[in-house]
């Protein structure tokens, strides 16, 4: 088990924070950042996602791994991912279902845009399958197979020049965005609430942050420099969020994916702001870390347990939402769901290493 670093720290308050905005109403939404600025956690866990990519694909002696290795990593990575996407859907969809025989109301069979799967199950099932159907709050695992799956070219890509990697994946954000490029939903006619064409560049981003503080010393004095511009961002963020001020969809000129917050298509508003908040809060993890142990400690764990803990939440806002839909909420209801909701994410944490490191039994015993 690795020592709390700040890659998993941030992590962990980011499956935190989505764990209770995937929540809606709850009163402990109102104090996630995503109420005080444009973006939201969902941003931090692609960016840090593109990191642990640069980490993961070096061997301990920092030279990267073999080509294929890596190409092989990844896919099975994207594996691991997609199967757990579709534990997690089966396992709401029973929830919903369960919930309306329980309730008597079949109107649960409709929540999160589940309908589909109950009054046409043939498409719907090939649609959820093949992840052009997603649930709400069900659709971060989707965009993080797709970039999974792209994340091997741009891997590739960097080892011949890293300014040729992120120049290819800022050339497709800006093409999806301008041309308003998704992939679309089936059954259902729409498209991913994630859009992978944009959300790339993040990923990519985070990769090639890691790759850049590796390789030059001028990274952590840029990072230094850079801080008061990205507490002035946050600032103007707070602002713009406090009082509702949001660019008219209706009012701005073409194309207007550029000039809106837009979170599908992951727009400039958005990803400026999340690159502010990385730069305001850099410091954060050297100064907790040795003040408050007990909590980096913690938040490390469900960082280094991401995908568990994450399935985990996502069960658990769920079953979090219909408790609250059947109680009429309140604010004990929400202590009490929110409390068990990271209870039990601390418990996947936990389960998931003591699993590791428990020795397994022979086979010939």
């Amino acid at each position: 088990m690795r020592e709390p670093n700040a890659v998993d720290f941030w992590r962990g308050i980011a499956l935190i924070t989505i764990f209770i905005n995937h929540i809606p109403g709850n009163v402990f939404q109102n104090y996630t950042y995503s109420q005080y600025g444009i973006s939201d956690a969902a941003e931090l866990f692609v960016f840090l996602a593109g990191w642990s990519i640069g980490i993961a694909t070096r061997g301990r002696d920092g030279v990267p791994e073999p080509a294929l290795r890596t190409v092989l990593r990844l896919i099975s990575r994207m594996v691991e991912v997609y199967r757990a996407q579709l534990v997690i859907t089966a396992i709401a969809l029973a929830m919903l279902a369960g919930a309306a025989l329980y309730l008597d109301n079949p109107l649960l069979v409709e929540w999160h845009n589940a309908g589909p799967i109950f009054s046409d199950p043939i498409q719907a099932t090939v649609g959820w399958v093949t992840l052009l159907h997603q649930l709400g709050f069900f659709n971060i695992l989707p965009l993080y197979v797709v970039l999974l799956g792209l994340a091997p070219a741009f891997v590739l890509l960097s080892r011949v020049h890293l300014g040729l990697a992120v120049g290819i994946s800022a050339l497709l954000y800006a093409v999806s965005l301008v041309f308003e490029i998704n992939i679309p939903s089936w059954p259902v006619e729409g498209h991913w609430f994630f859009n992978p064409l944009c959300w790339q560049l993040l990923l990519v981003l985070g990769f090639a942050a890691h790759e850049w503080r590796r390789s030059s010393e001028r990274f952590l004095a840029w990072r230094r420099k850079l801080m008061p511009l990205g507490i002035v961002i946050v600032i103007v963020g707070a602002v713009l969020s406090w009082f509702n001020l949001r660019p008219d969809p209706l009012a701005v000129p073409e194309p207007r994916l550029l000039f809106i917050f837009d979170k599908s298509y992951l727009s400039p508003a958005r990803l400026v702001h999340f690159l502010g908040v990385l730069l305001a809060f850099q410091a954060v993890f050297g100064l907790v870390q040795p003040r408050a142990r007990w909590l980096t400690r913690q938040l490390a764990g469900l960082g280094r347990n991401s995908l568990a803990v994450f399935s985990v939440g996502s069960v658990a806002s769920l079953g979090a939402q219909l408790i609250r839909f059947w109680s009429g909420g309140g604010f004990a209801t929400d202590i009490f769901v929110v409390g068990c909701g990271l209870a039990s994410l601390s418990f996947t944490a936990w389960f998931v290493e003591w699993r590791s490191r428990s020795p397994r039994p022979s086979s010939a015993a």
